[in-house]
């Protein structure tokens, strides 16, 4: 039954690729295959996804790739949020695409694997995308935006990075989770991610706060400070992290908005915060 609900849906142009509602998918689109002979790990997911609540995440992480007409060198690796759980890829992903290709920047939206207590896999497939990414555009500034969940994919991968190839050049963090213990964690995330009994060890690795070097990448990062789903201790920390150790950060908190926005147009600081981010953009380096 709801394999014949999907497929009505899907040709009605009602649910995208990625499982979610959506107003539109670009019609630029490049389709990649982040591992075409196959990953080197595996997340051991629990069913298929078919038959999952995870019905909108991935088995076999995918890039989509939308090239900017005028493009002035930089790229956006994008990791939709969803608590480790699922992807929000209209929303917190294609939305996105036409106001950054207007901007001359290019846009990769990353279906990755979810974690299932092993968070090597969504970071592998960050790594990867990275690697395809810096292949496709050389002298490019290569960068990562990631919401919620997905936000602390990103910090993760500007913070646990193996390379000179797989560090972004900057990351862009909205409402991001940054700590998987201690009072402003999201559990859910932090079980799906990690399991049930991590270790302290394990805890300490992926607070991603406490891995800031001098090396981090710059970061832009927004956040409300309504947040119900994700406390705003999150962005202040890792932005305190990054000040600490001299890296350029640019935070920006509104009063109120709550959890999840990401490009909705009705979000009352939709022009403050698309105006700071295109400057940011323009004076990056």
């Amino acid at each position: 039954m709801r394999l014949t609900l999907l497929f009505i849906l899907l040709s009605l142009g009602v649910v995208a690729r990625g499982g979610m509602p959506v107003e539109f998918i670009p019609e630029n689109e490049e389709v990649i295959l982040v591992w075409p002979d196959g990953a080197p790990n595996d997340n051991f997911s629990p069913t298929s996804i078919t038959d999952s609540v995870e019905w909108n995440a991935v088995d076999t992480p995918v890039l989509h790739l939308f090239r900017s007409p005028v493009p002035t060198g930089k790229v956006v690796l994008m990791c939709p949020g969803g608590g480790y759980r699922h992807l929000g890829v209209q929303n917190e992903g294609y939305s996105f695409v036409p106001w950054y290709n207007d901007l001359g920047v290019d846009v990769a939206v990353l279906q990755y694997r979810m974690p299932y207590g092993h968070p090597e896999v969504p970071l592998s497939d960050v790594h990867r995308s990275m690697r395809i990414l810096r292949e496709r555009f050389p002298s490019s500034l290569v960068g990562i935006q990631g919401f919620s969940a997905g936000g602390h994919l990103a910090s993760m991968a500007a913070t646990h990075y193996t390379d000179s190839i797989t560090r972004p050049d900057f990351q862009i963090l909205f409402y991001p989770v940054i700590a998987v213990s201690g009072p402003n964690a999201h559990v859910g995330s932090s079980q799906r991610l990690l399991g049930e009994n991590p270790s302290d060890e394990m805890l300490s690795l992926y607070n991603n706060h406490l891995q800031v070097t001098p090396d981090t990448p710059a970061a832009f990062i927004v956040h409300s400070s309504d947040d119900s789903i994700v406390p705003v201790a999150n962005s202040i920390d890792y932005y305190n992290a990054l000040v600490a150790n001299h890296v350029p950060a640019s935070l920006h908190i509104y009063p109120f908005g709550d959890h999840g926005w990401g490009f909705a147009k009705g979000f009352a600081f939709f022009p403050m915060w698309t105006a700071e981010l295109a400057l940011w953009l323009s004076i990056l380096k």
